[in-house]
């Protein structure tokens, strides 16, 4: 790396500078040892412990981002993927009923399917979901997959104000323009490139691979991606397809996801704010974000989480699963990765430093599941 090359990088990464004014909120953790457990009624004492659900949802448009990483087929010892990688349907179905009850007026479930811009639902179908019975927890509810185009006549463009990490727009599905309220609804999990991946990671998904992908046009997207995203955001072998902005420092930085995804997930969260984040920690795997990742393994952390910033939310789920959330790079679980909490926290996100983050309910200690 040239000294031009290293003034630039260390300008765009203030990893470990302190930021004191950002935001925290309160966090809620619940004990729930399964997914047979009343997952409704302790969902609505968590989110009455945060203030309610009804002044932040009443009379909006919700869109729920929720976490279904991978394809369907892809399973650890056959499990199905909602008990090892994706967030339980048991959850998304409580947590729609909750904000229906709530007021809202329309809930969208939004994911950016692996490798395919077709209808969400067949997703959901393939990974053995019921989807009528999601679509009848609460009225207005529809799904969209965000991988493409989708629903919407044009993309959605989300500047990023400042100085971003990567790339100084991102252009997204509309859906993440169109809504009163935006929820990631994450699951519990370490991750291979970046530490661990909770609220804010999980957001990473909103990036459509018609423009991000391996296989985006280099002009225009391809509505019809099978492919990741790898070439682009991960590993920055190409740019992204020319109705975005290409990044902003090309040939800075360590070419992998552990640098490069972690500071796009906390520029996205700057220009799509999470307003309320949930972790469904009730089953989980441990050792990676999916079946993929050689030596994962199935865990039973039995906590959910939920709180009004996405920083402060992921700074609890982190000591849960027994980890530092302010860890350096090269420490657990950050062993090959900036800490995303803490660039999010430099972006004025929200605060990752536990003494400054009121818990409710549940102690830390008492839900406290060791991952590594």
């Amino acid at each position: 790396m040239t000294r031009r090359e290293w003034l630039a990088l260390i300008s765009t990464a203030p990893l470990l500078k302190a930021a004191p004014d950002a935001p925290a909120a309160p966090v809620s953790i619940a004990k729930c040892a399964s997914y047979d457990e009343d997952v409704t009624g302790k969902l609505a004492t968590m989110f009455d412990q945060l203030g309610g659900l009804e002044r932040l949802v009443r009379k909006k448009t919700v869109t729920i981002k929720l976490n279904m990483t991978g394809g369907p087929g892809v399973r650890l010892r056959g499990m199905p993927p909602a008990m090892t990688h994706y967030v339980h349907p048991k959850v998304i179905g409580a947590t729609a009923y909750l904000m229906g009850k709530a007021g809202a007026t329309r809930i969208r479930f939004v994911e950016s399917a692996w490798a395919t811009a077709g209808p969400l639902e067949d997703v959901m179908l393939d990974s053995g979901w019921n989807v009528r019975t999601l679509l009848s927890a609460a009225p207005g509810v529809e799904f969209e997959n965000t991988n493409g185009l989708g629903k919407g006549k044009k993309y959605s463009r989300f500047k990023v104000p400042g100085k971003a990490y990567m790339y100084p727009e991102y252009v997204l599905n509309h859906a993440y323009e169109d809504t009163d309220v935006f929820v990631s609804l994450a699951k519990l999990k370490e991750h291979a490139d970046c530490g661990v991946t909770l609220s804010l990671k999980n957001c990473f998904g909103i990036i459509p691979a018609s423009i991000y992908g391996d296989d985006a046009g280099a002009d225009n997207p391809n509505e019809k991606p099978t492919k990741g995203r790898s070439d682009v955001v991960h590993f920055g072998k190409r740019q992204p397809a020319k109705i975005a902005p290409p990044e902003l420092y090309p040939g800075v930085g360590i070419k992998n996801g552990g640098y490069r995804v972690s500071r796009t997930v906390a520029d996205l969260a700057v220009v799509r704010p999470i307003h309320l984040a949930i972790i469904d920690g009730v089953e989980s795997m441990a050792g990676g974000e999916g079946p993929w990742i050689r030596g994962v393994r199935p865990v039973k952390p039995g906590v959910l989480l939920a709180g009004l910033n996405p920083v402060s939310t992921d700074a609890v789920g982190a000591a849960v699963m027994g980890f530092n959330p302010r860890a350096e790079r090269g420490t657990p679980p950050f062993r090959n990765a900036d800490n995303t909490l803490l660039l999010a926290e430099a972006h004025g996100v929200g605060a990752a430093d536990l003494s400054r983050i009121e818990v409710r309910g549940v102690s830390i200690a008492d839900a406290l599941y060791k991952f590594q």
